[in-house]
């Protein structure tokens, strides 16, 4: 594991030295594109409002690896003022099993990941449906889409998931997926 997590490094400071838009985590996630193997976690991630991108093989032989976590952290962080926070990994195991229904992990284009309490309060002021104690604001919740996937249909997949909340917003395009308790809106 040790090897695996010095080449994981190495690879995301070459990526960055070369400037290279998406941080690469594995190279055994090139087997077959777009697939992990049986003992890895994979997420793709676009964030919709920095351009920022990464596919990340964030859990394998047994644990989460840190480093892919503190990538996935500082994707999804509060895009308004900057402020990164730890996401659930939870919510990332979430995330694979839905984007593994797909059969390719494809992109997640994030429309919200982390909110920190003073982005989510103006918000609530503001944009009718947030939720004043989001879960957003716990790195419990996310909203996403897949790109050309009809929208109801990751709507179905998250609602037979039955992790969390599921807020469906077909006229915005994006599905709310949550691992706090069980319910839809």
């Amino acid at each position: 594991m040790n090897q695996r997590r010095s080449f994981l490094k190495s690879s995301a400071m070459l990526a960055s030295v070369i400037g290279a838009p998406a941080v690469i985590k594995s190279a055994r996630a090139a087997t077959v594109p777009g697939t992990a193997p049986p003992n890895e976690r994979i997420l793709r991630l676009y964030n919709t409002h920095t351009g920022e991108s990464l596919r990340s093989i964030f859990w394998a032989e047994g644990q989460f690896i840190p480093e892919a976590l503190q990538d996935i952290n500082k994707l999804l962080r509060d895009h308004r003022n900057n402020k990164i926070s730890a996401m659930d990994p939870q919510l990332l195991v979430l995330l694979d099993r839905i984007s593994a229904q797909y059969g390719s992990h494809p992109t997640l284009h994030v429309i919200s990941g982390y909110r920190s309490p003073e982005t989510n309060e103006k918000l609530h002021e503001n944009t009718p449906g947030v939720a004043k104690h989001s879960l957003h604001m716990e790195g419990k919740a996310i909203d996403v889409r897949v790109p050309g996937q009809d929208i109801a249909k990751l709507h179905k997949i998250a609602m037979l998931q039955k992790a969390g909340g599921v807020g469906y917003y077909p006229d915005s395009q994006f599905v709310h997926m949550d691992v706090g308790r069980v319910r839809h809106w």
